[in-house]
């Protein structure tokens, strides 16, 4: 781990209850920032790799849809998979997928 993590998760030990919840509530946002920032930089076409959290294969696709939040990836025979942008990966601007 790095430094900066390893004094997070020593600091993190001393917390009580209402000190995690502002933590917990912090790192949503920061999440949710994130994935708005990945989502701005994708495109309807755009060829993008992301790691199936129920198969765990690395899957390939072209962006169908771009939303707030979710991205839907048409991946030919995997079928389409809606994804969080920050779990995206841009390979290209219309590639073959």
């Amino acid at each position: 781990m790095s430094n900066r993590v390893t004094k997070a998760v020593e600091l993190i030990y001393q917390m009580d209850n209402d000190e995690l919840n502002q933590i917990v509530d912090a790192i949503k946002l920061k999440r949710q920032y994130i994935t708005k920032q990945a989502t701005r930089t994708l495109m309807v076409g755009d060829v993008v790799s992301f790691t199936s959290s129920k198969t765990g294969q690395n899957l390939r696709g072209r962006v169908r849809k771009v939303a707030r939040k979710y991205v839907t990836v048409d991946c030919g025979v995997s079928g389409q998979w809606r994804v969080p942008g920050n779990m995206l990966t841009k390979l290209g601007i219309g590639q073959e997928a």
